[in-house]
Formats: C-alpha cells, structure tokens, sequence
C-alpha cells in the first residue's frame, strides 16, 4: 500500500502560503494543518498573520489556536497533533494540505529527523534559567560538545532544552536525535522571490498592514495581560514592543526594529528550506497564486 498523499507549502514569511494552501484545497478536497509555531497559541492573531474566518474561505483549519500562552507546547506535541489531524483527514477521503514556515515542524514531522521524548521538568529549567548564556553554554560544552557546535551560544532556550535532555535522559542530545523512516508520500511546494528586495519590500508591508489593523493595540492588551511571558518575549511581532511598553524606545523604533526581525527571520527561514532538496519552488515575484495553484495542481497529477 502507497504511503499517505500529503501537499507541504513551505517558505519563508510573507510569500502567501495560506492563500495558495487555501486555493489547493479548494482542487483538491483538502483540509488545512497549520505549521507554525506561534499560530498555535490563541490570543496571537494579528502578529502571527493568523488567517481569519473570512480567510480561510470555508476551507478547515487544524492546529490554529491550539493552546494558551502560558502553557509547554513542543515540536513533539505538535507532531502528535498533526499526525493525529493528518489521520482524520485521509480517512475522511480528502487530502491533508500543509501550510506554514515553521522549519523545525516540518522536518520533524516529514522528514527524517526523530526527537527525543523527554518530558519538560519545570524546577530544572527554572533552575538553568538563572545562570548566564554563557555558564548554560559551558555546561552544554562539557555534556555534549557535539551539540554545543551546532548552536549559538546566546540560544538559551535550545541550550536549555539540550542540557534537560542530558540531565533527565543520561544520553547526549547529539545521540538522543535519531534518524527515522519517512512515513508520508510529499509533495513540496515553496514559495519565495529570487529578488531579495522584492519580498524585503513585502514584509515591511506586510507589517504596516498589521500595524493597521491593531497590532499595538492588541500587543499591549498581552503585554498588561501576561507581563513577561516567555512566548511573546521570543515572538516577533511582540517582543519589539515590550521596549516601547517600557518606556525604552520610541514606536518608530519598536517598528523599525520589527521589520528588520522579521527580514532576519526569513533570510533564516530561505536558509532551512533550501536545504531540503524535495522543494519545487515557485517566485511568487513572476508568477501569480493561481499559475502557481494550476502549475502545481498539474504536477500533482504525476505525483
């Protein structure tokens, strides 16, 4: 028997994945999984482009507002959830349509790459999270300098999370990771701009529009809300405010610096995807959503 049919799109942010996700499923009778490690958490709309009920045109959408943003939510729960949502899909005859850029997810889930299943211990990363960047990295360096090399030293939350895994498991995260059999039969589809400049342009747009449409407002309403909550202090679209909340920097600047966080995290973004080379990319630049919905749907055809 073939392994399941799933369609990915993938890319960087900005590039229009949900709308051409949304326009597929309408071809094909699919039902849409979010891939996006912030569209999980409710409360988190404008900020994370989270589609609307008029967006998404009657088509189904899993795994959008998931949880609060005071609650753990992993790469592993996520996976548990979308095989789960993937599972009731197929067996509903219609075809699982993923759409979001969240690199990790998708390889985790996808691909090949398996992550240990080591619960998180609240008192032990409460514990890690008082000592400096520097003194969790060292201690990572004499648990698992192999994994140490593989991140940035100022990445507390990986670094975290690698030594919870050494200490709770006994075993290195570097060995802890294990490769796995890909289960699922996909069809990748990537969206971005060969010009640079082009989707730049689009995502400082894109963040005037969410300014328009209350992203300060809706910002602050977390900030008095949750106060220093780790989720939104590590989201952008939040986090470059919290300054401006706090009386450190001018709007202009939480703005200006939101943009180029965001322009950051898509050259990020293009960086992961490009190396998975099963992705049939498309420029959003030369092409509009519906050749590339009609180029892809013809490709499907032979898939």
């Amino acid at each position: 028997m073939r392994n399941p049919k799933i369609i990915a799109v993938t890319g960087p942010s900005g590039t229009g994945k949900t709308k051409l996700a949304i326009e597929i499923a309408k071809e094909i009778n699919g039902e849409i999984i979010s891939v996006d490690s912030r569209q999980i958490y409710k409360e988190l709309d404008i900020g994370t482009a989270k589609p609307d009920l008029k967006e998404r045109e009657n088509i189904p959408h899993h795994l959008i507002d998931v949880t609060d943003v005071t609650k753990n939510y992993t790469v592993v729960d996520f996976c548990d959830d979308a095989n789960l949502k993937i599972k009731q899909i197929i067996d509903n005859n219609k075809i699982p349509v993923l759409a979001g850029g969240t690199g990790l997810y998708y390889r985790v889930l996808l691909q090949d790459f398996d992550l240990p299943r080591i619960p998180p211990d609240i008192e032990l990363r409460n514990k890690l999270e008082q000592k400096t960047s520097e003194e969790l990295y060292n201690m990572l360096i004499e648990k698992d300098s192999e994994y140490a090399q593989k991140i940035h030293y100022n990445n507390k939350v990986k670094i975290i999370r690698a030594l919870e895994v050494c200490i709770k498991s006994g075993i290195p995260m570097s060995k802890a990771q294990k490769k796995k059999d890909t289960f699922y039969n996909v069809y990748w589809c990537g969206l971005n701009a060969t010009d640079r400049d082009f989707l730049y342009d689009r995502l400082n747009l894109r963040v005037d529009k969410m300014m328009g449409s209350g992203l300060l407002t809706e910002a602050e309403q977390l900030f008095n809300k949750y106060k220093n909550n780790k989720i939104l202090l590590n989201t952008i679209g939040y986090q470059e405010f919290y300054p401006y909340f706090n009386g450190e920097v001018t709007l202009d600047e939480a703005v200006s610096l939101l943009k180029q966080n965001t322009r950051r995290y898509s050259k990020r973004q293009i960086s992961w995807f490009n190396a998975n080379k099963d992705i049939n990319w498309f420029d959003i630049q030369s092409l509009s959503v519906d050749k590339i919905k009609d180029k892809i749907l013809k490709n499907l055809n032979n898939f």
